[in-house]
């Protein structure tokens, strides 16, 4: 997606560790027409695949998920990564999920009363970098013995484990940005035939 990428040339700025950080247009400060033309490319892509739900996990992964949830018309889910008081201890499925950027692991939890058996679940997150968010939830979606329709992802790090995780569960992804690279502190992207190859 080519307005995704030149705002990420334009505006993402790389630190050490692999690290993209894009607070300024969408996971801090959101820009709303391109979020909106994101959830489009991710709708046309999963369109014909009968979903019933769009889960993410809080908190960057919510704008996009709630954008093509009203899209596909059907709720949108997120995880949440601290128990409320309200649910009680056996009403929620339960994972755990390490965060690579921030280097710490949540427990994750979805309430029973919003999951269930004849879902058709598509996953929506801001990144994929090592897959550790995507699989945790694919794990909650399967604990309710949901189907996993598919995993949209506005930013892929390509050159990191997570699709090819993915891929080994033989889960559909659709990454509107695939970036090769930040060595140096430069994005590169993949060649247009590598992202048709997925």
């Amino acid at each position: 997606m080519k307005l995704l990428e030149n705002m990420v040339k334009q505006d993402g700025k790389v630190y050490p560790n692999n690290v993209l950080k894009v607070d300024s247009f969408i996971n801090h400060q959101i820009d709303p027409k391109l979020m909106m033309e994101m959830a489009k490319s991710l709708y046309e892509y999963f369109k014909d695949k009968n979903i019933t739900k769009v889960l993410t996990i809080e908190s960057s992964g919510i704008a996009p998920a709630i954008l093509v949830a009203n899209l596909f018309n059907v709720p949108m889910l997120f995880a949440k990564k601290s128990v409320p008081s309200t649910l009680k201890r056996n009403s929620f499925y339960e994972t755990k999920v390490h965060s690579y950027t921030k280097n710490v692991t949540n427990n994750i939890i979805v309430s029973k009363d919003f999951l269930h058996s004849k879902d058709n679940v598509l996953i929506i997150d801001d990144f994929l970098a090592n897959g550790r968010a995507a699989m945790g939830l694919v794990d909650l979606i399967e604990k309710a013995g949901a189907s996993v329709v598919g995993v949209g992802i506005l930013i892929e790090k390509s050159f990191q484990e997570g699709r090819k995780l993915l891929d080994k569960n033989n889960i559909d992804v659709c990454s509107l940005c695939r970036i090769s690279s930040l060595e140096n502190g430069k994005v590169e992207f993949n060649k247009a035939d590598d992202i048709l190859k997925k």
